[in-house]
């Protein structure tokens, strides 16, 4: 094998759809583990979390009294999201993937025109070449921070 090869082969990651099966929450009064049915429904309480903390009651017909939707265990690996992180812009996908060593999720946008977004400086970049997009986003619509890992 060509020493280019290999170097290629190492970087290789693993698409999140292939790990992220369940979306949930964490109850601010109970700390029970909630499922949320959709990405977006899970982005949209992950970026008001901090001001609009999550309850069960929020849940039609759940209350703190009932058991967990999920535990936390070792059968799975477990992303836990920052709160607060912006919900991903419309027309926009927020992907995250798996490093081949399971170390981390590294975080990017695919853009409506096919065009990957990796870091801040490629969404300026990206409002810069396309400016029809700046009437309706800007880069703190944008996080890159990644999951911690359990």
């Amino acid at each position: 094998m060509k020493k280019g090869q290999q170097s290629k082969r190492k970087r290789q990651s693993i698409s999140s759809n292939a790990f992220v099966d369940l979306w949930s929450v964490q109850c601010a009064e109970c700390f029970k583990w909630r499922l949320i049915p959709t990405e977006e429904e899970f982005e949209e309480i992950r970026s008001k979390f901090s001001e609009d903390p999550f309850f069960c009651s929020k849940k039609p017909g759940v209350s703190c009294d009932d058991p967990a939707d999920i535990e936390r265990d070792e059968t799975r690996t477990w992303a836990i999201h920052k709160p607060g992180i912006p919900k991903t812009p419309s027309g926009f996908k927020r992907t995250l993937v798996m490093r081949r060593d399971l170390s981390k999720m590294d975080c990017y946008y695919d853009a409506p025109n096919g065009k990957k977004l990796r870091a801040l400086t490629d969404v300026s970049k990206f409002l810069d070449k396309f400016p029809e997009y700046k009437k309706n986003i800007s880069p703190a619509d944008f996080s890159f921070t990644s999951p911690k890992l359990v």
